[in-house]
């Protein structure tokens, strides 16, 4: 008779209990056995949980670690192949190979020491070792496990779509390249019967010529011979003069009579016969080319959707920070917030502040920041210059000085597609804006400023983003609109409210992973989502919500999660708006 599996489990639990001191750690979330464990939770977890829990939007920043980490397994020792008498205790940091006690008291390995110039090498403890080996590679860990391993269904599904393509992608490719390799066959075929035809019997032709030569010098001296003999004496003139004129007549003849024919004939000939260089050998060869496409990838619409609303993930009040004019995330726990009294506060999801920035710009409501992809703080000074901040928070450097007295940088962003800066300016005199694009060495490479009708595009631009397809996204608060424009700089479109009517009062803006553009309303206190081309599709966020005054918006691209600050205190809260598709989770 066949047990249930929960029968199973249960016998096997109580035997475990009555005839054994041993517990088996199950897993927290199924009957499974438990193989990982989670630090953030916290909570034990089998191999297949551990998958989904990291793939998880909600939980993909948590860090899971093994669970012999967990409990400081100590690992099966191994024999050292040097020394079989003695087991690895060790690391040697310069030679990164494991030793044992017996290995750092060779001579050898005291003698490549020396000769590699590093002295005493470092040995630790093979545990220590190893943890800050995998400390170093945890942000690896991290993304094989909840990016890498997620996206590898439809990367395989893409594939063996390919594969079962592939045959007749290749078949019309393959009988062309047939086709040209034979035209190029007998292209070469003519050209060598050419030669063989022409110009080498043109070489023949000589040697026949010059064997006729021969023979017809030879008939002439036996003539003047025969005329020294028997006819010089009967004529008046010169028999040499005679037998000459008769010698040049000849010649005149053989080349009268007999076809001319030269090498360089043959070579025109062969070249009108077919247009033979080297173009064209080269041109028939690479008709037929297969360029590489780069690495597969697949489109965030294949692997994300969004929720029924946004749910709110976690809250923090930023200690030292009055509001939240704008934020810049740094990791998926650690942001840049800056407030109205002109200084930038790195806070971590605990609120404490971990770093200051003091020589901000003056005038605070705005984009004054951004982050590289390098963690580097770039920000606007208080005497309108652009400055970065290292990651260790050591060095500030000028990336760009101020380019022109009459225009003001007003706001920041680093485009993580391009490498670029993009940076919103204001003109006090004329009370215009404009967009400029800088390179990575902080050149100048572009300027929008005019309208295809010639009239300005910029009134004062507040918040600038850039959205998946390029387009340069402005938070323009003197035009009450949100102005897109394509990378080149024409303009697409200007969002101007909702469609009801009401008037909007642009504030923080950002774009998301679905192309969506999120915009905080100071009119209606709330956030706004619209497509790519300016369509409205929802109020993401409402007055009736924990947040209150919605002002700078940020999304993690790593996370997925949005961060809000508000415009009336030090609130800063995070939302869960898009989820990973249920079929790629392991969710039913």
């Amino acid at each position: 008779m066949t047990q249930t599996p929960h029968i199973m489990d249960t016998a096997r639990s109580q035997y475990i209990t009555a005839s054994s001191p041993y517990r088996v750690h199950l897993c927290s979330k199924c009957p499974g056995d438990t193989a990982y464990h989670c630090v953030s939770c916290p909570c034990d977890l089998c191999p297949q949980c551990k998958e989904n829990h990291v793939k998880d939007l909600k939980t993909i920043d948590h860090d899971v670690v093994s669970h012999r980490d967990k409990i400081s397994y100590i690992p099966t020792q191994e024999i050292c192949v040097r020394h079989p008498s003695h087991v690895y205790t060790k690391y040697c940091e310069p030679c990164q190979v494991p030793v044992c006690d017996s290995c750092s008291e060779d001579q050898l390995h005291r003698f490549r020491s020396f000769l590699y110039g590093q002295g005493h090498h470092e040995i630790l403890d093979i545990q220590t070792a190893y943890k800050t080996k995998r400390q170093q590679h945890r942000g690896t860990i991290h993304t094989i496990r909840s990016d890498a391993l997620f996206y590898r269904p439809v990367l395989l599904t893409g594939i063996k779509a390919d594969v079962k393509t592939c045959h007749t992608e290749f078949s019309p490719l393959q009988s062309v390249m047939l086709t040209k390799a034979q035209n190029l066959k007998d292209l070469i075929d003519k050209v060598v019967n050419d030669l063989l035809n022409y110009v080498f019997c043109d070489f023949d032709f000589k040697h026949r010529c010059k064997k006729q030569k021969i023979k017809m010098i030879r008939h002439i001296g036996r003539l003047r011979r025969y005329e020294h003999r028997y006819v010089q004496p009967a004529f008046t003139f010169s028999a040499i003069q005679f037998l000459s004129f008769t010698k040049t007549a000849l010649r005149k003849d053989i080349k009268t009579t007999l076809p001319q024919k030269h090498l360089t004939l043959h070579t025109s000939q062969l070249s009108m016969t077919e247009s033979i260089n080297k173009e064209d050998v080269m041109e028939s060869l690479s008709a037929i080319q297969i360029t590489e496409r780069g690495n597969r990838r697949v489109g965030n619409q294949c692997l994300l959707k969004l929720t029924s609303g946004a749910e709110l993930h976690q809250s923090l009040t930023v200690t030292d920070v009055h509001r939240c004019f704008h934020i810049s995330c740094v990791t998926s726990d650690r942001v840049w917030v800056s407030d109205w009294n002109t200084k930038f506060i790195l806070t971590d999801t605990t609120g404490v502040p971990l770093h200051r920035v003091q020589d901000s710009c003056i005038d605070y409501d705005r984009g004054l920041h951004t982050v590289n992809s390098e963690s580097e703080l770039i920000y606007i000074d208080w005497e309108y210059n652009i400055n970065k901040l290292s990651k260790d928070m050591k060095t500030t450097t000028t990336f760009i000085e101020r380019p022109d007295s009459s225009w003001d940088p007003w706001c920041v962003y680093w485009s993580p597609s391009t490498g670029d800066l993009l940076v919103g300016m204001f003109n006090y005199d004329t009370h215009t804006g404009k967009v400029t694009r800088y390179n990575q060495s902080g050149q100048l490479t572009q300027t929008i400023l005019y309208h295809d009708t010639g009239r300005g595009l910029y009134s004062k631009p507040l918040y600038i983003t850039e959205n998946n397809n390029g387009d340069v996204v402005v938070s323009d608060t003197w035009s009450d609109a949100v102005v897109v424009t394509e990378r080149g700089g024409r303009h697409r479109f200007s969002y101007t409210g909702h469609p009801s009517g009401s008037q909007l009062d642009p504030r923080g803006i950002c774009t998301d992973a679905l192309s969506h553009i999120l915009v905080c309303d100071g009119t209606t206190e709330t956030v706004q989502m619209l497509d790519k081309d300016g369509r409205f599709l929802s109020h993401l966020l409402t007055k009736s919500q924990e947040m209150r005054r919605p002002c700078s918006l940020r999304y993690d691209v790593n996370t997925h999660r949005l961060w809000v600050g508000s415009l009336s205190e030090n609130k800063v809260c995070v939302y869960r708006y898009i989820t990973r598709q249920d079929a790629l989770t392991g969710k039913s």
